[in-house]
């Protein structure tokens, strides 16, 4: 009886060798391990892709137009009713009458100033050209509906705003009328907008 004890503890089973398991559980872990750094890079660069758009949407203001002309820019728009423009508590840059010529001119031209480019540094806040200093937003039919008070305590955005109305009034062209103001206020200033181009037509 003794030996076939022996007998039976010496047959062979069916359950693998010892070392088998292990072999296979390094490479198991392994590969929980790559997936799981996987799945945490591409958590990562998900959750940090916006913040990186916004960023370059930030730097892309500075250098390209927020809004390039639609066709409502490219033709005076004269409009009835503009809301009503508030002066603030402190003095203008320029007498009452000139500012509000500056501002009625942004307003129904903008085929005009949304083509002229300004000189005050403007385009830290995202100003795209001269029109914005006045303008700060029109519904899709072109009309007016907010105005931008900068234009009221800064100089350079009036003067660029008049002197444009008076090359305007004279019959100059927007291609002339951007030429001039760059003659006269560019070299006055390192500061641009990044104001698009006039049609070549104009």
């Amino acid at each position: 009886m003794g030996k076939r004890s022996s007998a039976k503890a010496k047959l062979p089973t069916s359950a693998p060798p010892p070392g088998h398991p292990r072999a296979k559980a390094p490479v198991v872990v392994a590969g929980l391990i790559v997936v799981g750094l996987a799945v945490g890079v591409l958590t990562y660069l998900s959750d940090s892709t916006p913040s990186e758009a916004e960023q370059a949407g930030t730097s892309t203001a500075l250098q390209l137009p927020a809004r390039p002309p639609v066709p409502a820019d490219l033709k005076p728009h004269p409009q009835e009713n503009l809301p009503a423009l508030n002066f603030p508590g402190y003095p203008t840059a320029r007498p009452p009458d000139v500012v509000k010529a500056a501002y009625l001119f942004a307003a129904e031209h903008p085929e005009i100033l949304s083509y002229v480019p300004c000189f005050c540094g403007c385009e830290h806040v995202g100003h795209r050209g001269s029109e914005d200093c006045f303008v700060k937003a029109r519904d899709i039919n072109g009309d007016l509906v907010e105005w931008d008070d900068h234009g009221m305590g800064c100089a350079v955005c009036l003067d660029v705003a008049t002197r444009s109305q008076q090359l305007y009034t004279s019959g100059a062209s927007v291609s002339d009328i951007r030429a001039a103001i760059e003659k006269e206020f560019a070299p006055l200033s390192t500061n641009r907008t990044p104001t698009p181009e006039p049609p070549r037509s104009r």
